[in-house]
């Protein structure tokens, strides 16, 4: 069995984690906390792009009651953020949170914890432990006989355990790092110490969208592979439903889930006819639209045509100024390049 499957199932609002559930995608709100309707805004884009738990910080009390209003009408389960004040965390729990977020480098210690175990246990809420390399414990983070890697498993571990000793199990736990490989080790690590609980992967800081991608789609890419991973988010510093569609662009790519299309294309050469960059483009954001997992090619001559796109449900070899477009491989329809992007989605429409 794979590490994710062999993890306890809990349950955010009515989204399965861990225990073989398929990988759950998830992104977090950026708009400001008190702004209730920017926020269901916010949440209503990442449910159209695919995102299935949206996390929302909580920096102050003062803004508890807009959370509260979030929970009470979002489509999508609301995890509470919480930092510094383990009183947000309980009132969250209170006010309809489907999972609270908690780090325990600064929530105040072992004592500060117990309570908002009890009201997570109240509100039947799990907890996410989320451990961050910038926020270690003062005195895990000193130790010099331990790598990083091995300081960030051991604080979600330790912590864990206490919840657990505490009657607490309804657990997910994340240590992320903005470097990739200690990333990747330190969940290695924590797939083979506490192998029951499901993991949240990420790498947290990845950055702006291209290197935040390339950063994310590495690292978790290796643990996806292995199967170590129940839920994952992407964290870019970018609009949050880019995050939602490079999550999913990742688990199709791994063969793990599909949502929406595939586009195949050829990087272009001097044999390309046709402006290929622009008209990919183009078949890509119409294609934003449409659920089906369909795999559409758009190739740039015949060279690399039907034959090196054979497993595409759909596409267009492109020639001087036109397009031959193929359905499963065989030859449907020519047309001019202007009309390439309509007859593809057309014939798109017809599947």
């Amino acid at each position: 069995m794979k590490p994710n499957e062999q993890t306890r199932r809990v349950m955010v609002g009515s989204v399965p984690v861990g225990g073989g559930a398929p990988v759950a995608v998830q992104s977090m709100l950026n708009m400001p906390p008190d702004d209730v309707d920017g926020n269901l805004a916010q949440i209503e884009a990442l449910a159209e792009a695919g995102c299935e738990i949206a996390r929302m910080a909580i920096p102050k009390r003062a803004c508890l009651d807009a959370f509260g209003q979030v929970c009470e009408r979002s489509p999508l389960p609301v995890v509470a953020d919480v930092h510094f004040d383990p009183v947000i965390a309980i009132e969250a729990a209170r006010l309809g949170a489907a999972k609270l977020r908690i780090n325990p480098g600064n929530i105040g210690g072992l004592d500060a914890t117990v309570p908002v175990l009890d009201a997570a246990r109240e509100a039947g809420i799990p907890i996410r432990i989320g451990v961050n390399a910038g926020s270690l414990d003062q005195d895990l983070a000193a130790r010099a006989d331990l790598t990083l890697p091995e300081k960030l498993a051991a604080s979600a571990a330790q912590y864990a355990r206490f919840c657990e000793d505490n009657g607490f199990t309804d657990l997910v736990v994340s240590a992320k790092a903005h470097d990739v490989m200690t990333t990747v080790s330190t969940y290695r690590l924590l797939a083979r110490e506490i192998p029951h609980i499901p993991l949240h992967i990420g790498v947290t800081e990845a950055g702006t969208q291209f290197q935040g991608v390339i950063k994310s789609a590495s690292g978790l890419g290796i643990l996806l592979e292995e199967g170590i991973g129940d839920t994952m988010r992407i964290s870019l510093t970018d609009d949050p439903v880019n995050e939602i569609r490079a999550c999913w662009t990742l688990l199709a790519a791994l063969d793990l889930r599909r949502r929406g299309p595939e586009i195949i294309s050829c990087p272009t050469c001097g044999r390309c006819q046709v402006n290929l960059i622009e008209l990919a483009g183009q078949v890509e954001a119409r294609l934003r639209t449409v659920k089906a997992p369909v795999k559409v090619a758009v190739m740039g001559c015949v060279v690399n045509g039907p034959g090196e796109a054979r497993d595409a449900d759909i596409g267009v070899a492109c020639g001087a100024g036109s397009g031959a477009v193929f359905v499963k491989g065989e030859v449907v329809r020519k047309v001019a390049e202007a009309d390439i992007v309509d007859a593809l989605m057309e014939e798109i429409g017809k599947l």
